[in-house]
C-alpha cells in the first residue's frame, strides 16, 4: 500500500512510538482547522452584529442550534468513515480503503442534497416551533434557506476531511480552510457593508466559502497516489462498506442529533427571554464554540489513533491513547474556557456594542465556558469507544445521561417560577456533562476488556 510522497509529508504513524508528540502533531492542525471553520459563522455574527443591528445578530445566531440538528445526522456518518478507513489503514488493506473512500464521497453528495431540501423547505415552520421572536423570524428564515443551499459542498468537505484524518493528515484541510476563510470574511464585509444585504449577504458568503473548501479537498483527493485517491468515475455505494459506515456512524449521528435537539429546546427556552438575551446567548455561544473545537481535536485524535491501532492489532496502546488525550483535553479546556470568562466582556464587545447584550452573554459564559473541560473529558472517552467500534452504547448513555437530564429539567423544574432563570437553564450543561462522562467511563472499562 503505497502513498507516494504524501506519506512523508502529511501522514502520521499512529501505531508505533510515543503517543503525545504524534497526537499533538495530529491535533494542532485539526484544532486550527476547526477554529477557522467556526470563523465562518463567527464572521457572520460579528459583521451583522456590528453593521446590521441586534435583530440581524439574533437572526444569524439563533439558527446555530437548528443548523446543527439538521446537519449532525450526516456529519455523524463521517465518524463511521473515519473509523473504517483508520482500521483498514492500520491493517494495510488498500482495496478496502479504496472502496470505503468512494462509498463515503458519494454518500456525502447524497446526504448534502437531502439536508438542502429539508432545510430550504422546512425553515420557517421549524423556526416557528422554536418560538423565534416575530421581529427576528423573517431574517432568520432567509438566512437559513441560503445557508442550506451550501449543504452539498459542506458535506463533501466534512467527509473528505474524515478520510484524510483517518490516515493522519490534518494539515491540508487546514490550508484549504484558511483560503476559504479569508474569502468568507472579505465577502461578508463586501455583501453587508457595501451591498447592504444584511443576513442574506453573510449567508451567500458562507455558501461560496464552503464551495471553495469542498473544491480544494476534492482536488487534493483526486491527485493522491495512494489508496485514498478519489476517481469520480468510480463513485458508487459498496454495500458492505456502506453498512459498516452506518453501523459505526449512525449511532454517532443519532447521538449528535439528540444532543442538538436538546440544544434546540434550550434555544427555544432562551428565546422566551427576548431579543437582547437571544443576541447575548448567540455571541457567548459563538465564543464557546472556539473552546469546544479546540477540545474536539483530541476527541478526533482518540478516534483515529484508537481506530488505527485496533486495525493493526496493537490493543495494548488503547489505554495510553485515552490517558494522553484526556490530559491534553483537560489542559486545553481549563485554559481556554477560563480565558473566555476572564476576557468575556472584551470578546463579547467584538460582536455587539450593546452593554445589555454583553451582560446577557456573560451570564452564559461564566457557567458554561468555565466548566467546559468536563465536556472535553466526556467526548474523549466517546472517541476511544468509537475507535474500538463501539458506537451504540455511548449513544444510549449520552441520550439518557445528557439529553434526557436536560429535557427533564426544562420540562419540569424550569417551568416553575423559582427556577425559571437563565442561570438555572445554563446549569443543565455542566451537570449533564458530569453524569454522562461517568457513564462513558464505566462503558469504556467494560468494552476495553474485550481487547486483550
Amino acid at each position: 500500500m503505497k502513498s507516494g510522497n504524501s506519506k512523508k509529508n502529511y501522514e502520521i504513524d499512529m501505531c508505533n512510538g510515543p503517543v503525545l508528540g504524534k497526537m499533538l502533531l495530529f491535533a494542532v492542525p485539526l484544532m486550527c482547522s476547526s477554529v477557522l471553520q467556526l470563523l465562518f459563522n463567527a464572521a457572520d455574527v460579528v459583521v451583522v452584529g456590528r453593521f446590521a443591528g441586534n435583530a440581524a445578530l439574533a437572526a444569524v445566531g439563533s439558527n446555530s442550534a437548528l443548523i446543527n440538528l439538521l446537519t449532525n445526522l450526516f456529519i455523524g456518518l463521517s465518524v463511521g468513515v473515519n473509523v473504517l478507513v483508520s482500521r483498514y489503514y492500520g491493517a494495510k488493506q488498500g482495496k478496502n480503503i479504496e472502496e470505503a473512500v468512494h462509498t463515503a464521497m458519494l454518500l456525502s453528495i447524497l446526504s448534502g442534497g437531502l439536508i438542502m431540501l429539508a432545510g430550504c423547505l422546512g425553515a420557517e415552520q421549524i423556526l416557528n416551533w422554536m418560538k423565534t421572536p416575530e421581529d427576528v423570524l423573517p431574517l432568520s428564515s432567509l438566512y437559513l434557506r441560503i445557508y442550506f443551499l451550501g449543504m452539498i459542498p459542506s458535506m463533501v468537505y466534512n467527509f473528505g476531511s474524515a478520510v484524510l484524518r483517518a490516515v493522519g493528515d490534518t494539515k491540508r484541510p487546514l490550508y484549504y480552510l484558511t483560503a476559504a476563510g479569508i474569502v468568507n470574511v472579505l465577502l461578508n464585509l463586501f455583501f453587508v457593508i457595501v451591498c447592504r444585504l444584511s443576513v442574506a449577504g453573510v449567508g451567500i458568503a458562507t455558501v461560496i466559502s464552503q464551495t471553495i473548501s469542498a473544491a480544494l479537498i476534492l482536488r487534493c483527493m483526486m491527485q493522491e497516489e495512494g489508496p485514498i485517491r478519489l476517481e469520480l468515475r468510480r463513485l458508487r455505494i459498496c454495500r458492505e462498506k456502506f453498512w459498516k459506515i452506518l453501523q459505526i456512524g449512525l449511532p454517532a449521528s443519532v447521538q449528535s442529533m439528540v444532543f442538538s435537539f436538546s440544544n434546540v429546546i434550550i434555544q427555544a427556552s432562551v428565546n422566551s427571554f427576548g431579543a437582547v438575551v437571544v443576541a447575548g446567548n448567540s455571541a457567548a455561544s459563538s465564543i464557546e464554540g472556539f473552546v469546544y473545537v479546540a477540545m474536539n481535536a483530541f476527541y478526533q485524535a482518540s478516534l483515529s489513533f484508537t481506530g488505527q491501532n485496533v486495525g493493526a492489532g496493537k490493543n495494548q496502546r488503547i489505554n495510553k491513547i485515552l490517558y494522553t488525550a484526556q490530559g491534553c483535553v483537560i489542559c486545553v479546556g481549563l485554559i481556554l474556557g477560563n480565558a473566555a470568562v476572564y476576557f468575556g466582556p472584551q470578546l463579547l464587545s467584538i460582536y455587539t456594542t450593546s452593554p445589555e447584550v454583553v451582560q446577557a452573554g456573560m451570564e452564559r459564559l461564566k457557567i458554561i465556558a468555565g466548566t467546559y473541560a468536563l465536556c472535553g473529558v466526556m467526548e474523549v472517552i466517546v472517541g476511544s469507544l468509537r475507535g474500538m467500534g463501539c458506537s451504540v452504547i455511548p449513544m444510549i448513555s449520552s441520550m439518557v445521561g445528557a439529553c434526557g437530564l436536560r429535557l427533564f429539567w426544562i420540562f419540569t423544574f424550569f417551568r416553575t417560577e423559582q427556577f425559571h432563570t437563565l442561570t438555572s437553564l445554563y446549569l443543565t450543561y455542566p451537570v449533564s456533562w458530569i453524569v454522562t462522562a461517568a457513564a462513558h467511563g464505566i462503558c469504556f472499562m467494560v468494552i476495553r476488556r474485550r481487547f486483550h
